[in-house]
């Protein structure tokens, strides 16, 4: 049985994750906004030499992604001591960097995007305007370790429409059928 069911009190932040292009910014907007809650896009505290290097096509390594999860962290603890909900992405492809922002924190939750390589491609592919290039997917399922029982997550698939999966997240958090 999951936790959310049995213990329906919402969490105080929710992390969306996921690799590059599964929709976690779409959902988890679109999350933020059927619960009323604050939403920041986890690329935003990507400092500016991050961003270039993913524009240019070279995947982030383990130093570089340090100070941008301690500065989600930060924003993460801001939003729980001042008593308010968030939902905040971040791509957290490794469990230590779930560690760092879920990691002794029970009112937060992680929700994993979960979406095979193919289909996450294609939608890449067809999206415009983003720094991150499709030649770096790749790299994001190399590196990404999904998320394990002890962590609790919620994983969703991907292959909804962003507002089926908002549905089935709000109805499993929330213990109750969504039309209820």
């Amino acid at each position: 049985m999951d936790d959310a069911a049995s213990n329906p009190t919402p969490p105080a932040v929710i992390v969306v994750m996921g690799v590059s292009g599964s929709g976690k910014s779409t959902v988890a907007s679109l999350l933020a906004g059927r619960l009323g809650w604050e939403f920041e896009d986890g690329d935003d505290f990507h400092p500016a030499a991050n961003v270039e290097k993913m524009q240019a096509g070279t995947p982030l390594t383990d130093d570089d992604r340090w100070p941008w999860l301690a500065a989600i962290a930060a924003w993460i603890d801001k939003v729980r001591a001042e008593g308010r909900h968030g939902v905040v992405t971040c791509s957290g492809l490794k469990r230590a960097y779930r560690d760092v922002l879920v990691g002794g924190r029970p009112d937060v939750r992680l929700v994993y995007l979960r979406g095979d390589r193919e289909l996450i491609g294609r939608r890449m592919a067809a999206r415009h305007g983003h720094f991150m290039p499709t030649s770096l997917l790749d790299s994001q399922f190399r590196t990404l370790e999904e998320p394990t029982p002890d962590e609790n997550p919620l994983v969703v698939s991907v292959g909804g429409t962003p507002q089926q999966i908002v549905a089935e997240i709000v109805e499993t958090l929330s213990g109750q059928p969504a039309g209820a």
